[in-house]
């Protein structure tokens, strides 16, 4: 893994005329594509670089950029003068040169924004978090200062994200500038902290390569640099990771178990303007005898909402070998490798911890006497990007809190876009034995419901109100309206909670 001496920022109209040069060559997220197919594409996402190098060995100027600044190979120097303004990036410390030869002092990848903005995230050079060698791969030693570009943790957090227009945002280590980046297309302010000053200045050039305004740099832990300071959306893809050791500044905390994720968590209520977003990625300790629902629940911060998703789950021996691979200890000396694995099955020991979840939380805040508080294990596929679900759970849970249910049954609901219903029974059979509502967008959710569920659900138009709708039910399947207005509320209030039934009365 390299860390060499940083390009400067000091002539901003050089990282211009780069990103003009880039645009001009296509060396694009959509050039890519084209020019290395989707195979060569996506194994150079996994930090494979072999069917890149074969996808580039034919002459011209995406390619030879490619293998430049992705492949970290050396081009030749006319090659390189031909797309790019060479005198100036060897002057600025873009690209070094070795007699005729020219080489890339960091990674510099596409990145499609989401409105098909053409971006360029700016990263040390070598492998990203789950390349097969892992950062210390190829015999070299994990440098503890290294920056990583784009991941999947990175990606995900930025889908998520609620990207309504705010007056200030905050990316809680920044890393290399991506969630930054983001924030900057929808928040007036953007403040960027990080411990490690390396990371700082790779957000600095991301900003500037990419053609956004510049953020406010701060070094330091956690919040101490923006210890006075409150935000209307906060971002964070922490150094999460449960370890024996703060080895590697990018992904070890320093801190106990899963501490550093619910410090982060319970400080964020007192940085929140009303009515702000705090969002992160996170890793959380499933004890032995505690429900883990509970742990996280209690690391909501008073004043806020929360929905919390476990996306995924591992046993301990899994979770240890997936970040010594990471690492790249898996190439080193087995004996070492060995020693290690030991340090992390000690440190779970002691912590009585049986596996680790990862996941999304998200605050709102709110200053409700009765706050909501979602916690939910969802492994299945979803839709991103994510950020207008996460906006439209949280109205749906005002609209919950603050309806009685004389009040819903006065309601009037539609039929969420996207869903449809599935009948389960053995062939030939009368009736199914159970009707399943489905969604087909955001978090693609799946809910068992009864005849009645799923007819109440067929017939919501926004037309008629909850209540008339059941009396025409109740009327069709011989029941006592009553009795039927008495027990449905808790299966609308849960179609509503999930998605499957917008109230008209909220907006879209």
């Amino acid at each position: 893994m390299s860390t060499t001496t940083l390009p400067t920022t000091d002539r901003p109209e050089v990282a211009d005329r780069l990103r003009k040069a880039l645009l001009d060559a296509d060396f694009t997220a959509d050039g890519l594509l084209e020019l290395l197919g989707a195979p060569a594409y996506a194994a150079l996402a996994r930090s494979e670089t072999v069917p890149a190098l074969r996808a580039t060995r034919e002459d011209g100027p995406p390619a030879a950029l490619v293998r430049l600044f992705l492949l970290q190979q050396s081009v030749a120097h006319a090659r390189v003068a031909a797309v790019l303004p060479v005198d100036d990036l060897l002057a600025d410390g873009w690209l070094t040169q070795d007699g005729d030869q020219l080489r890339a002092t960091v990674d510099v990848r596409p990145y499609g924004g989401p409105d098909g903005e053409d971006w360029f995230i700016v990263s040390d050079l070598g492998c990203a978090v789950g390349g097969a060698g892992g950062i210390g791969g190829g015999g070299r030693p994990a440098d503890t200062a290294v920056v990583l570009g784009v991941g999947g943790a990175s990606t995900t957090l930025a889908g998520i994200t609620v990207r309504a227009p705010v007056s200030a945002a905050l990316d809680l280590g920044a890393g290399s500038g991506i969630q930054a980046l983001h924030a900057a297309q929808h928040a007036t302010r953007v403040t960027a902290t990080d411990l490690n000053p390396r990371a700082l200045s790779f957000t600095r050039l991301t900003l500037a390569l990419s053609g956004a305004a510049p953020a406010e740099l701060k070094e330091g832990s956690l919040f101490a640099p923006v210890e006075h300071e409150t935000y209307d959306l906060i971002v964070s893809n922490p150094p999460f990771v449960i370890s024996p050791g703060a080895r590697l500044t990018y992904r070890d905390g320093g801190m106990s178990g899963d501490d550093l994720c619910r410090s982060l968590v319970q400080e964020a209520g007192e940085r929140l303007n009303e009515g702000g977003y705090a969002q992160f990625l996170a890793n959380w300790q499933h004890v032995e005898g505690e429900d883990w629902q509970d742990r996280l629940r209690s690391w909501v911060p008073r004043g806020c909402d929360a929905w919390i998703v476990q996306r995924e789950v591992q046993d301990i021996t899994q979770y240890a070998e997936l970040w010594l691979r990471d690492a790249g200890d898996h190439r080193q000396d087995p004996e070492a490798y060995a020693t290690r694995y030991e340090a992390w099955l000690d440190e779970f020991e002691a912590r009585k911890t049986k596996a680790v979840g990862f996941g999304w939380i998200t605050l709102r805040k709110t200053g409700a006497e009765t706050p909501s508080v979602t916690v939910e294990e969802w492994p299945h596929p979803v839709e991103q990007p994510l950020g207008d679900e996460v906006l439209a759970h949280f109205r749906r849970q005002d609209y919950l809190r603050d309806t009685d249910d004389a009040a819903l049954l006065a309601g009037h609901f539609k039929l969420a876009e996207g869903v449809v219903q599935e009948q389960v029974g053995l062939p030939g059979a009368e009736d199914p034995e159970h009707v399943v509502l489905r969604s087909q967008r955001g978090m693609r959710r799946a809910t068992q419901v009864d005849t009645v569920g799923a007819g109440f659900a067929g017939v919501c138009d926004g037309t008629l109100s909850a209540g008339r709708i059941l009396d025409a039910i109740a009327q069709l399947v011989g029941e006592d309206p009553v009795l039927l207005r008495d027990r449905t509320p808790d299966q609308i209030r849960l179609l509503v909670e999930q998605g499957f039934l917008d109230p008209a009365e909220l907006p879209g």
